[in-house]
């Protein structure tokens, strides 16, 4: 039975670029730095960069992304870090709970949010998406 996310690994196109981003835009905390990859912590999340040559120029077309945890406490702070940094803003928030969505430097499509699924669940009981079934 799966216990959880172990890690995730994003390939960049550079490795010092994006190691920077990571650390100092987002706050994640570096474990280990070489020639070819990086590890960080974002929070108790493992986060793995990998140096590739194939790595993406452009976003993905797709909804697929990360999204970060951020205490309510934080998120006015770290989103304008965001903002002010530069990196490119691709959807506006329109679910429950403080969003802002973000690409990495490497096009990497990424959120940070304030709640939880617990929180989503009683939300989406009040207004469900359509033909949405519940299992808890």
């Amino acid at each position: 039975m799966i216990e959880g996310i172990n890690h995730v690994t994003l390939s960049v196109g550079d490795l010092d670029r994006s190691f920077n981003f990571y650390m100092t835009t987002l706050g994640c905390k570096p474990l280990a730095k070489w020639k070819s990859g990086a590890y960080l912590l974002a929070g108790d999340n493992w986060l793995c960069l990998t140096l590739d040559a194939q790595t993406r120029k452009l976003p993905l077309e797709e909804y697929t992304h990360i999204a970060f945890t951020v205490a309510k406490a934080d998120f006015e702070k770290l989103s304008d870090q965001i903002h002010s940094d530069g990196a490119k803003i691709w959807k506006k928030n329109t679910s429950e709970g403080e969003s802002v969505y973000f690409l990495d430097p490497d096009g990497h499509k990424l959120e940070i949010h304030t709640s939880d699924w617990k929180q989503r669940i009683v939300a989406t009981k009040k207004e469900p998406y359509d033909d949405m079934e519940f299992y808890v």
